[in-house]
C-alpha cells in the first residue's frame, strides 16, 4: 500500500535540500504514517486504517470538544 493517509489523503512533499553554495538536491519530505485501530460504531467493529499523525490529533481535538 502506498504511503498515503487514508483519512485526509495526505502525501509526500517534494522539494529541495539547498546547500551552503546554492547547489539543489532533490528532497523527499514523507507523510508520518501510523496504524491504528478505530471503532467504528456504525459497523460495529475496529477498522485498521493507516492515518498521519495530524489526523489522529484531529480526531482527538474533535472528541474532546464532542464530549465537552
Amino acid at each position: 500500500m502506498s504511503r498515503v493517509c487514508q483519512l485526509t489523503g495526505k502525501k509526500r512533499n517534494n522539494g529541495y535540500a539547498i546547500s551552503h553554495s546554492h547547489i539543489r538536491t532533490k528532497k523527499i519530505q514523507g507523510v508520518n504514517l501510523q496504524n491504528k485501530k478505530i471503532w467504528s460504531a456504525e459497523q460495529n467493529r475496529w477498522l485498521k486504517v493507516k492515518i498521519s499523525t495530524k489526523a489522529m490529533k484531529n480526531m482527538l481535538k474533535n472528541r474532546k470538544a464532542i464530549k465537552n
